[in-house]
This record gives C-alpha cells, sequence and structure tokens, in this order.
C-alpha cells in the first residue's frame, strides 16, 4: 500500500480558498492580513496536518533546506522581484535560497551549477532578463529544476512564465472600452521574442507594428513617425514603459494631450518608470513576484515528490493610470 501524499502549501491554499503567498504569509506570521483570514489558513493547515516540508523532512532526511536560483538578470529588474515570491513560499518552509548570478555566461553558469549541486541543494530555480526559452540547464541532474519567467525548450520540464499575449490583449480591450478605435503597437527588436509574442497578439486589433528598441529614444522617434505619416490614431500600445513614456513626451511637446488625443499604453509595471511618467502611465503587470511564488511552489512539490511537468502560463493583469483615463 502506498504512503499518502504529504499536504503541501498548495493544498492548505485550496482548502482556505486563498492564493499560495497568502497561505504562506498566514503560516509565516508576514504581510498585513485580516484576522479571520490566518485563522482560516490555520485551520486547514491543521485539518490537513500540514507542517512545513514535515513530510519531506521524514522522508527525505539529508535535506538541506537550501535551494539555488541562477539567473541571468544582472541588474535583478526582473528577478529579484521574482526571488521576492519564491521566498515568500520557500520561507514557510525554512528553505533558504542561494541567488547565484550567471551574466549570459555558459561557463560561469556550469560554474555556478557545479557549486550548487556541490553544496546539495534541494531544487534549482532558472530565471534571466528575459522571457522566452532557453535549453535546459542541464540533463539527468540530482535535483528538480523550475524554470521561472523564462521557459525550457524541454516540455518535459517544470517551466513558469508570463502570459505575454494575455497581458498585451488586456491592453487593447482597456483602449477599445474606452471607445478607442485606432490603435497602433509600438515595440522592441523584431527579433526578440516578447516583441514577437506581443505584436502576434494584436494582429488583426491594430495596425502593423513599429519595431524598434526598447528605449525611451526609440519612443520619441516613433512618435515623430506616427505624426510624419499623418496617422489617424487615438491610442498607442507600447511595448515596454520605457518606449511609453518616451512617446508621451514627445506626442505632449507635438501638442497631442494624452490622454485627451491619445491614450498611451506601457508593458512591465516598472513603478520608477510608469508612475514618474506625465502622464503616469497604464500598463500590463506581469506579476513576477507572484510568478516567483507559483514557481517556488511547483519546485517544493517536485521536491516532495510530485513534479508538474510542463509550460504553466501566469496570468498579467493591467494597472490602469492616467494615461489612459
Amino acid at each position: 500500500m502506498s504512503r499518502p501524499r504529504p499536504a503541501t502549501i498548495r493544498d492548505v491554499a485550496a482548502l482556505a480558498g486563498v492564493s499560495v503567498g497568502t497561505a504562506s504569509k498566514a503560516l509565516n506570521g508576514r504581510g498585513s492580513l485580516r484576522p479571520e483570514t490566518v485563522a482560516r489558513v490555520r485551520q486547514a493547515a491543521g485539518r490537513l496536518d500540514f507542517r512545513p516540508n514535515q513530510a519531506a523532512r521524514d522522508l527525505h532526511a539529508d535535506r538541506t533546506y537550501t535551494v539555488g536560483m541562477i539567473t541571468t538578470d544582472t541588474i535583478g529588474r526582473f528577478s529579484i522581484p521574482l526571488l521576492i515570491g519564491a521566498e515568500d513560499i520557500l520561507g514557510a518552509g525554512q528553505v533558504s535560497v542561494l541567488l547565484c548570478d550567471a551574466r549570459d555566461d555558459p561557463i560561469r553558469e556550469r560554474h555556478h551549477l557545479q557549486v550548487l549541486l556541490s553544496r546539495r541543494v534541494d531544487g534549482i530555480i532558472v530565471t534571466g532578463r528575459r522571457a522566452g526559452t532557453r535549453a535546459p540547464i542541464g540533463t539527468d541532474l540530482p535535483v528538480p529544476v523550475v524554470y521561472a519567467f523564462i521557459g525550457s525548450t524541454d516540455p518535459a520540464d517544470c517551466s513558469v512564465v508570463p502570459d505575454e499575449t494575455g497581458g498585451i490583449r488586456l491592453a487593447a480591450g482597456h483602449l477599445r472600452s474606452a471607445g478607442r478605435n485606432r490603435l497602433v503597437h509600438v515595440t522592441g527588436p523584431e527579433h526578440h521574442h516578447s516583441a514577437q509574442i506581443r505584436a502576434a497578439a494584436l494582429t488583426g486589433l491594430v495596425a502593423d507594428p513599429l519595431f524598434g528598441e526598447w528605449s525611451e529614444a526609440w519612443g520619441r522617434r516613433a512618435a515623430g513617425l506616427l505624426l510624419a505619416r499623418d496617422l489617424d490614431f487615438d491610442g498607442v500600445i507600447c511595448g515596454n514603459d520605457q518606449i511609453a513614456r518616451g512617446l508621451a513626451e514627445a506626442l505632449r511637446e507635438a501638442g497631442r494631450d494624452v490622454p485627451g488625443d491619445v491614450a498611451v499604453t506601457g508593458f512591465d509595471n516598472w513603478d520608477v518608470i510608469a508612475e514618474a511618467s506625465r502622464p503616469p502611465l497604464t500598463s500590463v503587470d506581469m506579476d513576477l513576484d507572484g510568478l516567483g511564488r507559483t514557481a517556488a511552489g511547483l519546485l517544493l512539490e517536485a521536491i516532495d515528490g510530485a513534479p508538474r511537468p510542463g509550460r504553466h502560463p501566469h496570468p498579467a493583469r493591467l494597472v490602469i493610470r492616467d494615461s489612459t483615463v
């Protein structure tokens, strides 16, 4: 007779009717949660006889309760929010995270992998500075691996990826619901995965995209191109917040009111850009901390012997500010 699968924090969250992140915070004593929410989560944990990774301790007495995270995101623009979300979940299981920066260097990445394995980490999260796919970090590794933000090309691997298609369509739907029907799309380099995915998602909804760079300077130039072509447009969906800020400033300088004449949306919801723009930008948020929580939860399940291979899209949300309303 097989031994029953130990309850995981995902089971507790489902029984309590909350997200995995909320369940983790309630069990960890973190965040500002309502007392009734904390009580409901702890009651669910009690009913399931859940103890942070206690079942895993019983099954894996040699565990080190450490997890490695390998990233190529040197400045931390994407990996730090993801790390914060992952630690929300891993902290509930008293698991520490060892962060390694590979800097897009295959030799450095192999070195970090070997070091993490020599330290006997229980699992590894692989992430990067851009969405898309990459080759698996290794084959026949002795610990489970979850890819977060960037996915693995091997469908047998577990990858948690942002739903960029759904995210960009949220922006288009928002503009259309506001009565903006003459939309254009200004985005990054044509060869870039995210630029391709987002442009394809808008096919039939907007005019042919303007591909360029992920920069404010390109946003300003793109605004000049749109005006020089005398296009009749009342909304611009931008591929990131830098493009959107540059474009909005150039439109304003040319006498076009934002959002009165032209509504503008960004992507990434990078607060230092979106909130400081004039006007503040409506932007698509990929919920990187939530993505990190999901990836960490899946890694813990794999460590506990219940892996969930395949691609797991993580939904985006739209943060509405003054650039569209």
